[in-house]
């Protein structure tokens, strides 16, 4: 299931196993940091008639009787509320410790409390980045306890104004649909009658349905393919893709790459099957380490790849792998004359087109690996291969604007006279 990033890679590193970072569904907007959060911070207190007046104190019976658990959570959570650095980005190594205890400690809440806690969430006094953090981990946390509850009681107070649901919504149905699948299918049929996930933008594509069905289909993979195959059947070809199109190297086991194979191969058009296991291919390289191409090749061989999907799927493993060791160091001539070993064995006519285009990938425009280090490998396999492959696809592969009369140069060097033309235009 794909998980939009709402704090910056460091945060998600630090907390890499609850905040996935995924892009579909970012916040859009800062409502401006906390004043004196310590004084109007209003979640957690009990229930009382609005009032202009600022909230008062707990008395002494209501700390008595509050759970040490929930105390502790409010008081880092009015500590989160009260940093500086995050709203404009920046967290240091104690913010980031800090966001750990943080969701360390919502798992401790019970049921009620975190009840609570999201049901006055929106009276908080702070930006709309920071509520949304919160708003996960408690909601991620209600999740774990009961599933249902998530996902019945905050179906409609979470919508936004478009419509659309948080990123992390749809984890409540598929948590709930392993433990009950009948119920909760029941359920999300029932919101799709009632119109809950009908979408209000121009092209009617409801990117919340999607993600409902998409969590539904990963719930059943491997366990009820008449149900998904069926669930599936009844949208159109565009949106199967889009379902299936989609999904995260967590979303699968290894046991289940080949049912999700069947599912692609059986759903959705040629090139769009192409298109959605190569992309996964490419999405597992990571896995394996710095740049190792094991767990692709394992994923091609559970999943008895046909002839041409060995070929898209090689050149998008062989790319993310280059690209992947491009990340922890300058990539050198080792690191492509393995790799380039590697695709010739698995797909021989793509090794020189892919690549130019993954070292004009890897270039680091902040300088690790420059321009000028990635022109110098292009033209040392433009020379060793012996034809404009490995030149031509890194040229067509650079970004429009960066470097220009340095590839127009390098452009110069291309024999085939109608293809260097076809460059020279995309530079101009």
């Amino acid at each position: 299931m794909k998980i939009a990033p709402l704090i910056l890679p460091a945060i998600a590193l630090a907390l890499a196993v609850i905040w996935v970072a995924d892009q579909r569904r970012a916040i859009s907007a800062l409502e401006g940091a906390s004043a004196s959060l310590q004084k109007n911070l209003v979640t957690f207190r009990s229930s009382s008639p609005a009032t202009d007046a600022p909230p008062a104190k707990p008395t002494a019976q209501a700390i008595a009787t509050k759970g040490k658990e929930s105390l502790a959570w409010e008081k880092i959570a009015v500590e989160f509320m009260e940093m500086k650095s995050g709203d404009s980005g920046v967290y240091s190594m104690t913010e980031m410790r800090l966001l750990t205890r943080l969701s360390n400690l919502s798992q401790t809440l019970s049921q009620e409390e975190l009840v609570t806690a999201l049901d006055e969430l929106p009276a908080l006094d702070c930006s709309a980045d920071k509520r949304a953090q919160l708003r996960y981990y408690l909601f991620m946390a209600l999740v774990r306890k009961n599933p249902k509850l998530a996902a019945t009681r905050y179906m409609e107070p979470l919508h936004d104004e478009s419509g659309e649901l948080p990123f992390q919504f749809p984890n409540a149905i598929q948590a709930w649909a392993k433990k009950d699948p009948a119920e909760a299918i029941a359920w999300c049929d029932q919101q799709i009658t009632a119109g809950k996930f009908d979408s209000k933008s121009l092209d009617g594509k409801s990117t919340t349905r999607n993600e409902f069905e998409e969590a539904l289909i990963q719930a059943l993979l491997g366990k009820d393919p008449t149900t998904i195959s069926r669930r599936l059947s009844a949208m159109t070809p565009d949106q199967r893709a889009e379902v299936l199109g989609g999904w995260s190297s967590d979303d699968l086991t290894k046991e289940n790459y080949l049912s999700y194979a069947t599912l692609v191969r059986s759903q959705v058009p040629e090139k769009e099957q192409l298109d959605i296991l190569a992309r996964h291919t490419g999405l597992i390289v990571p896995l394996g380490g710095r740049g190792s191409t094991t767990e692709a090749l394992d994923f091609m061989n559970r999943i008895a790849v046909t002839p041409a999907e060995r070929i898209a799927c090689a050149e998008e493993a062989a790319e993310a792998t280059i690209k992947q060791r491009s990340y922890s160091g300058k990539i050198t001539r080792t690191d492509l004359d393995a790799i380039r070993e590697w695709t010739q064995a698995q797909a021989p006519n793509s090794t020189d087109r892919v690549t130019g285009k993954a070292i004009a990938d890897s270039i680091d425009y902040g300088g690790k690996f420059t321009f000028a280090d990635a022109a110098e490998l292009a033209l040392h396999y433009h020379q060793a291969s012996g034809n404009d492959d490995v030149l031509a696809s890194f040229l067509v592969a650079l970004p429009g604007g960066e470097n220009t009369e340095q590839a127009r140069a390098l452009t110069l060097k291309i024999t085939d006279a109608k293809r260097r033309e076809e460059i020279l235009k995309k530079l101009r």
